[in-house]
C-alpha cells in the first residue's frame, strides 16, 4: 500500500488543494474526501449511521473519532478507501489510500508521506498559525512541494526543500533532487567518480609498460667514472688533477645519469642511443601531464566517413563540380549540426583571410622577392602578385573556426568545426588536366565527426583519402569535421567580473593564454556589450567606445603563452531606475584569429607514402567564432 493522493481541507469551506498519482483517477480522490467531509460532519454532529458493511467496528481507528489532531478512517461504501488525517490550526492534511485489510502494516509510509505533507505547509506559513490566506501566498511553492512528497523524497531532499522555500523557490526545489543527497554525505557524482577511474586505469598502464631499470652501459659508465676519481684521489698530486676532482664533488651526485650528456671521450666510448630508449624517456615525461589519454586514442586511426553518392533528396551527384552546394551535409553550426550547402557557395570563404603579406610565398618555398626594384614604374606590386601565384603543385590547408562560452570562470560549452581546403594548379587553355594525389590524415583521436565532399574525394580506409577534381583558381572545400568538447582546446580562457554597488557599476575581464599554442595570439580584440550609453566612463588599458552600437573595445597586441592574467578594467554609472530592479547583465565577446605551421585540433595532413610531395602544406589557421563570457 502507498499513498494515492494528498490533499489540504479546511474544516469550513472548500478543498484547496488535491495532489493525485499518474494512476488514481482525482474523480475517485474527490469520492473519498466528499466522504471524509461526511464523516467529519456525521461525527462532529454525533450522528454517526453505523453502515451494513462496516458493523465490524473497523470504520474508524484510533482515539475518539475524528475529535483528535490526527489519526485515520475507513471511507465509502462500494470504494473504500482509507484516509489518514492530520489537523493543523484549521486546515485538515489527508492521505488517501486503499482499504487493504491484507497489508495494514503499509499504512505507515501513508503516515509519514502525510507527516512530510505537514512539514511543507508549516514551513510556507512561517509557523503553525495555518490559514487559507497564508497557502494561497505560496501556492505554487506549496503544489509543486507536495507533488514531489508524494512520490517519496528522503529525509535530506525534505530538508533541503524546506530551506528553499522562501530563498531560490521553485527552480531549487525541483532540481534539487540529483547532488543534494550525495553533497550532504560528502559523496562525488558518479560523473566524477567514472572520470576518476578512467584516470587511475590509464595511470596503472602507462606505469605498467614503463621500465625504470638503468641500461647497463649507464651502470658501466658510472663505474668507469667512480674507478677514475679513486685512482686521481689516490695517485695524482698535480694542480690540473685537484681540479678535476673539485669539478666532480661540486656536481651532482648521480654521476651515472650525468654522463649521459658527457661527449664521448669522457664516458670511455658510450653513447647515448636515442631510439633504444626513446620509449622510456616518453612514458617518463607523461607522467607529468594531468590527464592521460584514452586507451582508444592509441589505437590506430580509422575514420568513418559517410558519403552521400547516388540519389539523395532528390539531388543527383555528379563528378562534374557542379553540385558542389549540395555534397556537403552535416555540420555549420558553431556547436555542431545540419551542415548549411550555402556557407560554401562562392568563393568569399576561401579568400577571406588571403592576402597575409607573404607567408604562403615563404611556405611555398620559393625565393624572396627583391628588395629594390628598377624605378620609374609600378613593378615590385606586379612582381610580388606574380610570383605569390607561382605554385609548385598542389596545396592543402586547414582552417578551423573555435566557438566557447565562459560563465564565470567554468567553460559551459565550446565547439570547433575545421575545413580541409585544397587549392589546385591554375587551369590552362592548353592543358586542363585532373589534379589527382592520395594522402593520409594523422590525429584525429578527438574528432566527433569526419565528412566529405564525395564526387572529389573518396576514402581508401585506415586514414587515407584519394582526391580526384578538376583545376580551380579558387580553393575547394574537400572535407569538414567537427571535434568532441571535451577535446577540443579553448586558445584562450575568459573571465568577466562585474559589480554593481549603488549606482556604480564596475566590470572586469581576465584572460590568459593556452600554454600549448603553437605560437603567442596577436591582435586579440575584447568587446564589452554595456546595458546604457554611459555618461561618464574610466577604462584601463585604453578603450574605444561605440556609443551609437554601445560596445566598448579593446586592442590587444599580443598574449604571451606564459605569463600573468591580463586584466581590462571599465567603471561607470548607471541609473537604478534603468535596471528595474533585475540584475544588469553585461555580456564579453573575444575575436582573434591566426596562422601557423600546425592545426589548434592537432590534425596534420601527411603524404600517402613516405618521401613523395604530392601536395604542399601552406599556412593552416584558426579564428574565432562565437567566442563570449557573461
Amino acid at each position: 500500500m502507498s499513498c494515492l493522493a494528498l490533499s489540504l481541507q479546511p474544516t469550513n469551506g472548500s478543498d484547496i488543494l488535491l495532489q493525485t498519482r499518474e494512476w488514481f483517477p482525482p474523480p475517485r480522490a474527490l469520492v473519498a474526501l466528499s466522504a471524509f467531509r461526511q464523516t467529519r460532519l456525521a461525527f462532529a454532529a454525533g450522528k454517526h449511521h453505523h453502515h451494513s458493511s462496516s458493523d465490524d467496528g473497523d470504520s474508524s481507528l484510533g482515539d475518539d473519532p475524528l475529535a483528535a489532531s490526527s489519526g485515520q478512517v475507513i471511507v465509502g461504501l462500494e470504494s473504500r478507501y482509507r484516509v489518514v488525517y492530520r489537523l493543523v490550526n484549521s486546515i485538515y492534511v489527508l492521505g488517501i489510500t486503499t482499504a487493504d485489510d491484507d497489508c495494514v502494516n503499509n499504512v505507515f509510509e501513508c503516515i509519514s508521506i502525510v507527516n512530510q505533507a505537514v512539514s511543507v505547509i508549516v514551513t510556507a506559513c512561517r509557523g503553525v498559525d495555518v490559514t487559507p490566506e497564508k497557502l494561497s501566498r505560496k501556492y505554487a511553492e506549496i503544489y509543486m512541494a507536495l507533488d514531489i512528497v508524494l512520490r517519496g523524497v528522503s529525509n535530506i531532499r525534505l530538508a533541503a526543500m524546506l530551506a528553499s522555500m522562501h530563498g531560490e523557490g521553485i527552480a531549487k526545489m525541483v532540481h534539487s533532487a540529483i547532488h543534494t543527497e550525495n553533497k550532504i554525505r560528502g559523496a562525488d557524482s558518479w560523473s566524477n567518480v567514472e572520470m576518476q577511474s578512467v584516470e587511475h586505469e590509464a595511470g596503472v598502464e602507462a606505469f605498467s609498460h614503463a621500465s625504470f631499470e638503468l641500461p647497463p652501459e649507464t651502470l658501466e659508465a658510472g663505474d668507469e667514472v667512480a674507478a677514475s676519481l679513486s685512482v686521481t684521489g689516490l695517485v695524482s698530486s698535480g694542480e690540473n688533477d685537484l681540479k678535476v676532482e673539485e669539478e666532480q664533488v661540486e656536481k651532482d651526485p648521480f654521476a651515472a645519469s650525468d654522463a649521459l650528456n658527457k661527449p664521448e671521450e669522457l664516458v670511455g666510448g658510450f653513447t647515448k642511443d636515442k631510439n633504444q630508449y626513446g620509449d622510456l624517456t616518453k612514458a617518463l615525461a607523461g607522467i607529468e601531464v594531468t590527464t592521460l589519454p584514452p586507451a582508444a586514442a592509441t589505437e590506430s586511426t580509422h575514420i568513418g566517413v559517410e558519403g552521400f553518392e547516388g540519389n539523395y533528396g532528390g539531388i543527383e551527384f555528379g563528378n562534374d563540380g557542379s553540385t558542389l552546394p549540395e555534397d556537403f551535409e552535416g555540420l555549420n553550426q558553431a556547436w555542431g549540426g545540419g551542415l548549411d550547402a550555402s556557407e560554401f557557395v562562392g568563393t568569399k570563404k576561401g579568400t577571406k583571410s588571403q592576402g597575409l603579406g607573404g607567408l604562403e610565398f615563404l611556405q611555398s618555398g620559393g625565393e624572396a622577392p627583391p628588395a629594390t626594384a628598377p624605378s620609374g614604374a609600378a613593378t615590385p606590386l606586379e612582381d610580388l602578385l606574380v610570383k605569390k601565384t607561382e605554385m609548385k603543385g598542389p596545396e592543402m590547408y586547414i582552417s578551423e573556426e573555435i566557438s566557447a562560452e565562459f560563465r564565470e570562470t567554468l567553460l559551459a560549452r565550446v565547439g570547433m568545426v575545421g575545413v580541409v581546403y585544397l587549392k589546385t594548379l591554375p587551369p590552362k587553355k592548353s592543358d586542363d588536366k585532373e589534379t589527382e594525389f592520395s594522402f593520409r590524415i594523422e590525429g584525429t583521436g578527438s574528432v566527433k565527426r569526419f565528412i566529405m565532399q564525395s564526387s572529389r574525394v573518396s576514402s581508401l580506409g585506415n586514414g587515407m583519402f584519394h582526391v580526384r577534381t578538376a583545376p580551380s583558381d579558387q580553393p575547394i572545400p574537400i572535407m569538414k569535421y567537427s571535434l568532441l568538447p571535451r577535446l577540443t582546446p579553448p586558445p584562450l580562457r575568459v573571465r568577466l567580473i562585474q559589480r554593481h554597488s549603488g549606482t556604480l557599476l564596475s566590470v572586469m575581464i581576465q584572460y590568459v593564454s593556452n600554454p600549448d599554442l603553437p605560437a603567442p595570439l596577436n591582435d586579440v580584440t575584447f568587446i564589452v556589450k554595456l546595458p546604457v550609453d554611459p555618461s561618464l566612463l574610466k577604462v584601463s588599458p585604453k578603450a574605444i567606445l561605440n556609443r551609437s552600437e554601445r560596445e566598448l573595445k579593446w586592442h590587444i597586441q599580443e598574449i604571451p603563452l606564459k605569463g600573468a592574467p591580463g586584466k581590462l578594467r571599465a567603471r561607470m554609472p548607471v541609473d537604478s531606475r534603468e535596471g528595474d530592479g533585475e540584475e544588469i547583465e553585461v555580456v564579453g565577446y573575444v575575436k582573434f584569429a591566426a596562422q601557423g605551421t600546425r592545426s589548434l585540433s592537432g590534425i596534420t595532413l601527411r603524404p600517402a607514402s613516405e618521401g613523395n610531395i604530392d601536395f604542399y602544406e601552406v599556412g593552416h589557421r584558426y579564428e574565432s567564432g562565437v567566442y563570449t563570457c557573461n
